[in-house]
């Protein structure tokens, strides 16, 4: 019989014999669906919407740990039987699968982690193997996730996401390398040029140029209770080993999807079978990082001080032009469904307490404008 409480422990990082489970996912409801814009088969640039009320359903937050919601995107003949499988639909769904085969009526009874699942024994598992095979591919979305370092006595944790660019999200240069973060003057947008939340509103509902999202490669399942009752719609991401560019923090990461093309690829089950879907998954340097305080480690706590760069006394490299660049995201958010509520409060434990940031670095630029002008603490699931 497995042991729940070790399930935990791997969850939480602190064991490192799997993937930790925690992610970051800011962006209100109409931003996520903003920054989602993808190609179909035509190439025409699409916009996905909601899932009906599911973008009422969907809460951001700094700190999302497994059985929480998160928006994934996924085609909409998932859910609309003669609708195109290239047209692509948001969706809230809870992280950790349950299979549509479990018989108990209650999904918390199950006896095993379904948050990650291993690529390359995805074929091997009933638990995956089913929904692959169906084509029940999705696309989890966030600001970026978490992982931990072992140390001698602790755990460092960082912040891991794409590297952030001037410009529209899905421009790709032919010079830019690979996980190359973009260059150090990137004081974006809170002078005379204003700010990204006021360009995107001028600019309707046309190119995103905000915080280019992290789009993770996922299966996702349908369970009903067997007594009868609402489906439930949960996903899990699918793992592989670790880039080399981040091997030094743990051996395994989730399986990005690098651009509109390999997410449209792994979207459209209709043109792309499965084992051809599964080439996509692939190890590549796409990825940047910055340390950041262990206040993250508490789930239950929920504010910009997670994302917070720390300083880790010269152990490493000063602040990427990508963390600037997310600092100044976070400044520069003025928009009114992400200010929810002051987040100079963390209820923790039905207690209030100020939060107290930790050797934080003195960080200019997009990244410290964002964590400092977001003021909000985003509602938990």
């Amino acid at each position: 019989m497995i042991n729940r409480s070790k399930i935990s422990e791997y969850c939480t990082g602190t064991t490192g014999l799997r993937m930790c489970g925690r992610t970051a996912c800011t962006l209100a409801a109409d931003e996520v669906s903003r920054a989602s814009q993808y190609r179909d088969r035509g190439g025409q640039r699409r916009q996905p919407r909601w899932k009906d009320g599911d973008s009422d359903k969907y809460r951001p937050s700094y700190n999302k740990s497994p059985q929480s919601l998160s928006p994934v995107l996924l085609s909409q003949r998932h859910f609309v039987k003669n609708a195109p499988v290239d047209e692509c639909v948001l969706a809230v769904m809870r992280w950790g699968l349950v299979p549509a085969w479990f018989k108990e009526n209650d999904p918390n009874k199950m006896q095993y982690s379904t948050n990650n699942c291993r690529s390359e024994t995805l074929l091997e598992k009933k638990s995956y193997k089913d929904p692959l095979l169906k084509g029940q591919r999705c696309v989890i979305l966030a600001d970026g996730f978490y992982e931990w370092r072992r140390q001698e006595k602790d755990k460092q944790p960082f912040f891991i996401y794409f590297p952030q660019t001037q410009g529209p999200v899905h421009v790709k240069t032919e010079d830019q390398d690979e996980g190359t973060p973009c260059k150090e003057d990137l004081q974006t947008c809170s002078s005379e040029e204003g700010s990204v939340d006021q360009k995107e509103e001028d600019k309707g509902d046309h190119e995103w140029r905000g915080w280019r999202l992290l789009t993770i490669a996922g299966l996702f399942d349908c369970w009903t209770p067997p007594s009868g009752g609402d489906p439930l719609y949960t996903y899990t991401v699918i793992t592989m080993d670790a880039s080399p560019n981040l091997q030094g923090i743990h051996d395994r990461m989730p399986a990005i999807l690098d651009g509109e093309e390999e997410v449209r690829r792994w979207l459209d089950f209709g043109e792309v079978k499965s084992l051809d879907a599964l080439k996509l998954l692939q190890s590549k340097n796409t990825l940047t990082f910055h340390p950041v305080s262990s206040f993250v480690n508490n789930s239950r706590n929920n504010s910009s001080e997670c994302l917070q760069p720390v300083d880790l006394q010269a152990k490493e490299p000063k602040p990427s032009a990508s963390s600037n660049m997310m600092m100044g995201w976070l400044k520069s958010s003025t928009h009114p469904k992400r200010k929810e509520s002051d987040i100079g409060e963390v209820k923790q434990e039905g207690h209030t307490r100020e939060t107290r940031p930790e050797k934080q670095l003195k960080t200019a630029g997009p990244l410290q404008q964002w964590l400092q002008g977001a003021n909000k603490k985003p509602r938990t699931n």
